[in-house]
């Protein structure tokens, strides 16, 4: 990770870690660059960027900032306005633009925001380029000939509605099944998926019900969405639904709630899906992959499938990077971000919650049928916010517990202590064969940090 760039973009408190001025900053690098490469090509078009944002207060003024920038800079700027960020993976991609930019902070509430930048391609960008703009933000280096454009040179802005439309057309394809009769709930986090994932339910003949879709700038994630998934329990038991799907900020992360009531995250759905897959026979790779946050049940199930899997660091960076190099057709993680690589770039929420339907469709089953054989180890995982992340990782005392529990867990469990790569936040996580030495192990831990001094209280 960099400087600013952590595993999902550059991410933190609105004008305070990421202020309006980083936003302007970036736009005029990105501006440059890509204006530069189309200019040793031979081309005399203008770049073309296009930008997507959540519901976030903040999200105007970053979309503004980075507009400010891109077209001093000589780039066209094209605004999908609240859009998820699949959906501006997909639009780069498929319509050829030069890049794509996500103004979002995903899970994490409303006062943070976050730019995500996404190469031609649709992927996560290089960070051999990100390496470069943090540099330039810096000072420490700046980029000969990055004049202000002039005359018909400046750059213009394009309203680009119709790509949203597009993505929107593009999901409802995906619907192998009429949904007719099936009742499904959505909690749409009052983020980006607010006015797309109920469209595409109801184009697919659901009978929907949404909660968690008046977004107000500062409602985002509050008590809602894959985060605070028990608002979506309570409605799935109440209205007696067949399935609920609970996305997060930016829609790029979903879980599920069966019709019992009872959550199905992203451990759940990879092994799900690399059932189906399985007996379908659509294993051209019968490799899932997966991170070392995976639940020791879940390769427990692939191994008396006979299902192959591959462990990575945290980060649906890294999941699709070995998917990618691999030829992998299903990966993710346990928070809810999963990869169709046949059919997406990156983490789709709406994209997950209608694959899911399909299973259920597919085998007639309920969803609660659908996790058969699938038993998960008991398992904690606590985030204690700090200042120092890499202080507390590297204290010996810190330390000393960690090996303390690992010697008590043995080979019958394991704890995992690793910084967040997107909160200024430890997380520490325990798997055991019961409740009680999985909350030893990881409190035991989270004492000593806390003792030590490091805790930072919000």
């Amino acid at each position: 990770m960099g400087k600013y760039f952590g595993t999902d973009g550059f991410r933190g408190e609105a004008n305070v870690d990421l202020t309006a001025d980083h936003a302007y900053k970036i736009g005029r690098f990105l501006g440059w660059y890509y204006s530069r490469i189309k200019a040793e090509t031979g081309s005399n078009e203008a770049a073309r960027i296009i930008i997507g944002k959540d519901t976030r207060r903040s999200s105007y003024m970053f979309e503004y900032s980075l507009v400010g920038g891109l077209v001093a800079s000589g780039a066209d700027a094209y605004l999908l306005h609240v859009t998820t960020t699949p959906c501006v993976s997909y639009i780069t991609k498929v319509d050829a633009f030069d890049c794509g930019i996500m103004i979002s902070a995903s899970h994490n509430p409303y006062y943070d925001n976050g730019i995500k930048l996404i190469s031609s391609k649709g992927e996560k960008m290089d960070e051999s380029v990100t390496d470069i703009i943090e540099q330039y933000l810096d000072g420490e280096y700046e980029p000969s000939g990055l004049p202000f454009a002039n005359k018909d040179r400046i750059g213009k802005t394009v309203d680009y509605v119709s790509g949203r439309n597009r993505y929107i057309g593009y999901l409802i394809s995906l619907g192998l099944y009429s949904f007719r009769g099936i009742k499904v709930g959505l909690d749409c986090a009052n983020g980006s998926s607010w006015n797309i994932a109920k469209a595409v339910f109801d184009a697919l003949g659901a009978e929907t019900y949404v909660i968690n879709a008046e977004p107000d700038g500062t409602n985002i994630n509050r008590n809602a969405g894959s985060t605070h998934i028990k608002a979506l329990q309570r409605l799935v038991k109440e209205k007696r639904l067949d399935v609920g799907f609970a996305f997060d900020g930016d829609a790029d992360r979903c879980l599920c709630v069966d019709e019992k009531g009872n959550v199905v995250d992203g451990d759940g759905i990879l092994y799900i899906f690399g059932k189906y897959m399985k007996e379908k026979g659509f294993f051209s790779n019968g490799t899932v992959v997966t991170t070392v946050m995976s639940n020791f049940g879940l390769y427990k199930a692939f191994e008396k499938l006979g299902i192959n899997y591959a462990k990575t660091d945290v980060g649906d960076r890294f999941v699709y990077e070995y998917m990618s190099r691999n030829g992998c057709k299903l990966g993710g993680e346990q928070s809810g971000h999963i990869i169709f690589s046949k059919y997406a770039t990156t983490g789709d929420g709406i994209l997950t919650s209608l694959k899911m339907m399909e299973v259920m469709l597919s085998r007639k089953k309920k969803f609660s049928e659908l996790c058969e054989g699938f038993i998960p180890y008991p398992q904690l995982l606590v985030n204690v916010r700090v200042a120092d992340k890499k202080a507390v990782r590297t204290d010996s005392d810190v330390v000393a517990a960690v090996k303390y529990a690992e010697e008590k867990l043995g080979t019958e469990g394991r704890i995992l202590v690793r910084e967040s790569g997107t909160e200024p936040v430890i997380r520490v996580m325990a798997e055991a064969k019961s409740e009680e030495l999985c909350n030893e192990c990881v409190y035991s831990v989270i004492n000593t940090i806390k003792n030590k001094g490091y805790e930072v209280k919000e």
